[in-house]
């Protein structure tokens, strides 16, 4: 589980192809010290399981599905990525709840920047949108946001001139891809709704 609090951002070093995908290396900060062979860390908000670590250097196996599910595909060498590990007996809670488990990649379909800070509009197709709430929360690469408008393709956040500095949202740009996991407790409401329904048409029918 994740937060959606970036505590760095790492440097993408290398990217070498691999039997089921690629072997990707990512030079960190501070968030190596702490961590281990087999450790899951946010990369732009998709878990990965750390299968090397050679200093400040961890390395990652990234199959198929994933690189084409998510902005991973895309990476270059020298791309920053927001780095978060996992969370941990004692760990602050901030952001939202998180899997890292990417829902869709999104397009940023106009931006405003400012001196106080930004507003993104981002696709969303339709399946998704029900996950998606005014003021409730959302994952843009990771960090953890509040989704200020919801239309019936799109929705809008806004940043904080922190947030633009201490995560890779600072550099992007209109037309730009985006991994976006929805609400975890929007999806369960909504499975659990859904549940409801089927229980109740059953009944009506005689079935339980």
């Amino acid at each position: 589980m994740f937060t959606g609090i970036v505590e760095e951002i790492g440097i993408v070093k290398a990217i070498n192809k691999a039997r089921s995908g690629v072997l990707l290396r990512v030079k960190t900060q501070n968030i190596h010290r702490d961590a281990k062979t087999g450790d899951s860390v946010a990369i732009n908000g998709a878990c990965l399981s750390i299968t090397g670590i050679d200093k400040d250097l961890f390395s990652f196996d990234v199959i198929q599905e994933s690189l084409a599910r998510t902005t991973l595909g895309e990476l270059k060498v020298n791309d920053s990525v927001n780095l978060e590990g996992s969370l941990r007996m004692g760990s602050k809670l901030g952001g939202h709840f998180m899997t890292g488990h990417i829902d869709y990649k999104a397009k940023i379909v106009s931006m405003l920047k400012g001196s106080e800070g930004a507003g993104f509009r981002i696709s969303a197709p339709e399946e998704f949108l029900k996950y998606i709430a005014e003021k409730g929360s959302i994952a843009i690469d990771g960090v953890s946001l509040t989704a200020a408008i919801v239309t019936k393709k799109d929705f809008t956040v806004y940043l904080i001139p922190h947030t633009l500095k201490a995560t890779t949202l600072g550099k992007k740009k209109k037309n730009d891809t985006v991994n976006i996991e929805t609400d975890l407790l929007a999806k369960y409401i909504s499975r659990q709704n859904q549940k409801s329904s089927l229980q109740d048409t059953l009944k009506k029918y005689e079935y339980i």
